[in-house]
Order: structure tokens, then C-alpha cells, then sequence
């Protein structure tokens, strides 16, 4: 049996590691807060706050300038990640069916100043992400949107990825329930049988971390 090192993460090392991360802006923390009060049913579609400062950290490491996001909610995701594009470099495409979350993301973007930065396509996720240009020219993606499109999501992303680029995909652990030999249906059976499509395709060096529901890193590789 390996040995776990994994810490549980009580509320106090919750914040601790928050404390030790770059804070979220003004215009960050007015959104967390709003989808929170506004949305409470749907508030777990958000990111956490460690990913608000994952995402622009990756996009500064990678100097990634062509981004792509599938699944926007009410946009704290794309607002990161736009932060970290210099001013007049770069895109975000961000792909979602709702225009009521988006709405609230669109708001916080414009108050931000990154509005300029970021293109939302309200569509059906595969329709838009067919609809891109089909060689590869993305420099990063993050796709965090339903669980059972997430195989076909990446078979659109993955040959659009430049060699390098980099591919961030969310809640691969979902809340667990990727081990329960119970759940054979779902999200959590889909989220399975993604892990295992992703963890085979040979055009891509993937690492899974435990970071909040679990996290992907994937790098194209050929």
C-alpha cells in the first residue's frame, strides 16, 4: 500500500494555504461572493480559490497566449486566466450554453478590464469547439464543464493543442467517487472512464493531482 502524505484539510490549513497563495483581486472576490449569495444551489460549479491562482500562475509559466475554456459559469475561471495575458496579447475563448451565469461573468470581466481579452460563444460546447479552426493552435485549455461530454471534449481539444500546450481539466476525482464500485452511472462513472481515455492517449504526458476535486495537468507531446 503506498504511503499517503496527503494532509486532511481541516478549515485552518484550508486558510492557511490560501494565505500563502496570491490573493484574489477586488473584482475576484466580489464574484466568489456573489455566485455564493446569488447562485447557492450551483455555487460548486465555481472554481476554488486555490484554482483562481493556479490557472493564471500556469498561464504565466507557460507564456500560453491562444487559451481556451469549456465550461464558464459565472466566469471566475476565465477572469484568472484573462488577468494573466498582457494587455493587447493573446485570447480566451470560453464556451457555454447559459446566458443567465454568463450574464453575471460578462459584469465582472467588463469591471475588471479584461472584457477586450475574452470571447464567449454560447453554443453547445462540441458544436463550438468543431467550429474552431482545426489545426493545432491552442496554447492553453482548461475544461471544467459537464462530466459525461468530457471524452468527446477532448478528442476536439487535444489535436488543436500545440506540441507543449497544456491541458487543465477538473474534478477528475469527483468527490471520490471514482473508486466506488457503486456508481456505475453518472457523473462520477463518466469521470472514471475519462481518467482511463485520458491516461492512454499516447499524444499526451498527463499528471493527476489532488488539488481541491482533483486536478489533470495533461502536455502535448506529438
Amino acid at each position: 500500500m503506498p504511503e499517503l502524505k496527503n494532509n486532511v484539510l481541516t478549515p485552518e490549513l484550508y486558510a492557511y494555504v490560501l494565505a500563502h497563495n496570491p490573493p484574489l483581486d477586488a473584482v475576484q472576490s466580489a464574484l466568489v461572493e456573489f455566485t455564493h449569495d446569488t447562485l447557492p444551489d450551483v455555487a460548486v460549479k465555481q472554481i476554488p480559490k486555490e484554482q483562481a491562482a493556479l490557472l493564471p500562475f500556469l498561464v504565466r509559466l507557460t507564456g500560453a497566449r491562444q487559451l481556451l475554456e469549456v465550461g464558464t459559469f459565472t466566469g471566475l475561471s476565465a477572469l484568472s486566466m484573462a488577468r494573466a495575458l498582457p494587455p493587447g496579447e493573446g485570447r480566451l475563448i470560453t464556451l457555454d450554453i447559459s446566458e443567465e451565469w454568463t450574464a453575471h461573468a460578462r459584469r465582472a470581466w467588463a469591471e475588471a478590464g479584461v472584457a477586450d481579452r475574452i470571447e464567449l460563444r454560447i453554443a453547445p460546447a462540441l458544436d463550438s469547439l468543431r467550429a474552431l479552426p482545426a489545426e493545432p493552435h491552442l496554447d492553453l485549455a482548461f475544461l471544467d464543464a459537464n462530466k459525461d461530454g468530457y471524452i468527446a471534449y477532448w478528442e476536439e481539444i487535444v489535436p488543436r493543442l500545440r506540441v507543449g500546450g497544456l491541458l487543465v481539466v477538473d474534478n477528475v476525482l469527483f468527490n471520490g467517487t471514482v473508486v466506488d464500485p457503486s456508481v456505475t452511472a453518472g457523473p462520477g462513472a463518466d469521470v472514471r472512464a475519462f481518467n482511463a481515455h485520458a491516461a492512454k492517449d499516447s499524444r499526451m504526458e498527463s499528471v493527476m493531482l489532488t488539488v481541491a476535486d482533483g486536478v489533470t495537468l495533461a502536455r502535448r507531446v506529438g
